[in-house]
């Protein structure tokens, strides 16, 4: 209304044609341009003037635009501040500074009720909901940050949901002395979280599909972006439970708010459920953004809280308890994985879902085990061999098995299969880098190199295969899953014609190396899928024939026809020495490329890539980094370690371990940097031994034995 006060008051005397005040010229600073628009605000609401007449200009036509939400009585509405903000931004203005900034000002009430004389100004961009819908939004709170610099119109939102609101449902513990949940990474907690994830997730698709217009961009329609998720549960930042403070304040007129002093007892820490997505702006239609932001979200998370499904959140969790028993199980047991009977492992090719009609599988007989109440089928410890003609299913089941790292959902069809926890699927890898690493146990000699301290910036199928098992040792895996169709041919076997025909020859092949890996006092075991190969028949300790999907154990069969062929036998090789002992050097390990004085991070969200530094971190050989949010969070951990990293040498492991119980501490999102503008907002849970395994990718590192 300013605007309009210095058009009538700086016109002239006998100026009767009040142009300036229909022509309603103003600066816009953020495109440098001159923009008109007669419309004038004040407290959110618009007056627009119109001449009425084209020889009446003194008798203006007046437009008095009130937003339908900011009609009733809302007093008490802390989303009334947000609206303040929307309604009175310039139209041309897609910075949303005040947004972010949420600006209050901030007047405290003493305990004899009198009001402090000058109020300060607090920024805080926290906006919560009035108590309304039986008290259903009370306590809902919205906290706005700007995604990074180049998405000013694409906030990230995260929606505090006080966790009590949930129903009667078994919430994670937690502390209010040093605001932690406790066990945050835990099975069970991270079932919680993905169940509200995935529920949450069905009415975010409901808003997105009222603003999906297909002949514009979603820069014009607006959208919501919230992950989706496949059928693993892995700790995210879209969802999470978190312990934080509430709302402190009592809501005025605009942007004033009272604190009333001494009145602390209410304002306690609380459990809340946080859910992260992020929004796009609709360009240049702030009624709409107000909408979205104001009436549209606090709906569908209104609607999510009313119908939310306890018997399906008690259910997620009780699967969680029940896949942590077998883990348990698992981990002082003869046994190093379990199948259960029923269970779904083929899948959807267009939905990676389980697939229909598939043959449910069913333990071998002799293999059957029951585990917390659950039957199927235990794959011992040592070295296992899974064979079978072209498309018998088993690599659909070594498959299945690298997956059990992880719990899955319910409906997945693989929610009881479960690997231990530290298994890793290994496959040749021509052209990865190799530093400083002890591969000796299998390469006895190169030209020109030193196979106990051996570096290469583009190793073969045999050196890297041989690499990637020396990692999973030094990365403490217990468990080694191999597929013959992803490995190399001479390191994986060599038969008695060519150890006879080739005199020398550097490559120990596996077959000699892993029942010493099983029972050498190492302690690690293999799980192998085997087509073209009878090599293995004689190292094996079990043995299971691929049917039509159908599983037999044909231990005895294979092991009277690897004798009656001469295969297997003692070992001639010598014992291995196992030892990998590195040091890092953090010279290299940093995100500033070489002559640059601003750090590099860039994760494109459709390649298996991470760009830091002067690195180019290929990812495609770690399997079991399943998500692009894996990914995302592997490359913020990364920088994260390398700026905070002072250490001139360190153990990698060390700072790892530190790292994960950081991120389980204070959230995946204690590393996130707005920074960088080429990545990702959403995070998922990467397995310590994968990102040791990406730094270990890493082709300017140095180590130190």
């Amino acid at each position: 209304m300013q605007r309009l006060q210095g058009f009538i008051l700086g016109a002239e005397k006998n100026d009767d044609s009040y142009a300036r005040v229909y022509e309603g010229a103003m600066y816009d600073a953020f495109a440098a341009e001159t923009v008109y628009e007669a419309v004038y605000w004040q407290d959110g609401i618009g007056f627009e003037v119109t001449k009425s007449k084209k020889n009446e200009p003194a008798r203006p036509t007046v437009t008095v635009r009130v937003a339908f939400d900011a009609l009733g009585n809302e007093e008490d509405e802390d989303m009334k501040r947000l609206k303040h903000y929307l309604l009175n931004l310039q139209t041309n203005d897609e910075t949303y500074k005040p947004i972010y900034e949420g600006k209050m000002l901030a007047t405290l009430i003493t305990q004899s009720g009198e009001p402090m004389e000058f109020p300060e100004e607090h920024r805080e961009p926290i906006y919560w909901e009035k108590d309304s819908d039986n008290g259903i939004r009370a306590g809902i709170g919205y906290e706005y940050s700007q995604t990074n610099k180049l998405a000013k119109d694409k906030p990230t939102v995260k929606v505090r949901i006080p966790a009590e609101k949930l129903g009667d449902v078994p919430l994670p513990d937690w502390d209010d002395t040093d605001m932690t949940v406790k066990n945050a990474f835990s099975a069970q907690v991270a079932a919680a979280a993905d169940f509200c994830h995935r529920q949450f997730l069905s009415l975010i698709k409901e808003l997105n599909l009222a603003l999906y217009n297909r002949s514009r961009p979603e820069k014009e329609n607006g959208a919501y972006y919230f992950p989706e998720p496949g059928g693993e549960i892995l700790p995210r930042n879209a969802a999470y439970f978190r312990v934080c403070m509430p709302k402190y304040y009592e809501n005025g007129n605009g942007i004033t708010v009272y604190i009333r002093d001494g009145d602390q007892e209410k304002f306690k820490p609380k459990l809340y459920l946080c859910l992260t997505l992020q929004v796009q702006l609709p360009a240049k239609k702030h009624e709409k953004a107000m909408r979205m932001l104001c009436k549209d979200l606090p709906g569908a998370v209104t609607e999510f809280v009313r119908n939310f499904d306890t018997e399906g959140f008690r259910a997620a969790v009780k699967l969680a308890q029940t896949q942590e028993n077998i883990r348990r199980f698992l981990q002082s047991s003869p046994y190093c994985a379990f199948i259960a009977n029923g269970s779904i492992l083929p899948r959807d090719s267009k939905t990676g879902g389980a697939m229909a009609d598939a043959v449910p599988f069913k333990a071998p007989s002799g293999t059957e085990i029951e585990i917390a109440g659950i039957r199927g089928m235990g794959i011992r410890r040592g070295v296992t061999v899974i064979t079978g003609g072209g498309y018998s299913g088993k690599s659909t089941v070594l498959d299945a098995l690298a997956c059990g790292v992880y719990n899955h959902c319910v409906g997945d069809g693989r929610e009881l299969v479960i690997a231990d926890e530290t298994a890793v699927s290994i496959a040749a890898e021509d052209g990865r880098a190799v530093k400083n690493l002890n591969i000796s146990p299998f390469i006895k000699w190169i030209p020109g190199g030193d196979t106990a301290d051996f570096s290469t910036s583009h190793a073969s199928g045999s050196t890297s295969q041989a690499a990637n098992i020396m990692e999973a040792v030094e990365n403490g895996a217990r468990l080694l899953l191999i597929d013959e169709d992803r490995s190399a041919t001479n390191f994986m076997i060599r038969d008695k014609l060519m150890k006879a025909l080739i005199k020398r020859e550097p490559i120990t092949p596996f077959t000699d190396r892993v029942q010493e890996l099983s029972d050498g006092g190492r302690g690690i075991s293999t799980i192998l899928v085997i087509g073209g190969s009878g090599e293995y028949l004689g190292v094996a300790d079990a043995v299971y024939l691929m049917d039509a999907f159908e599983m037999y154990d044909v231990t005895e069969e294979a092991k009277a026809l690897a004798v009656s062929q001469g295969i297997g036998g003692e070992i001639s090789c010598e014992k291995a020495d196992w030892r990998v002992e590195r040091i890092l050097e953090r010279a290299h390990f940093s995100p500033y490329p070489d002559g640059r004085g601003s750090e590099k991070l860039v994760i494109p969200e459709k390649m298996e890539y991470i760009l830091i530094g002067d690195e180019a971190i290929d990812l495609r050989g770690l399997y079991q980094m399943l998500t692009p949010g894996q990914r995302t969070a592997a490359g913020f951990i990364l920088r994260d370690m390398m700026v905070r990293e002072k250490e001139e040498a360190f153990v990698l492991s060390e700072r790892l371990d530190a790292m994960m119980e950081k991120l389980e501490r204070e959230g995946l999102d204690c590393v996130y940097s707005s920074i960088f503008t080429d990545c990702g907002r959403f995070f998922d849970l990467p397995r310590k031994q994968d990102i040791a395994a990406a730094v270990a990718r890493m082709r300017h590192l140095t180590y130190k034995r």
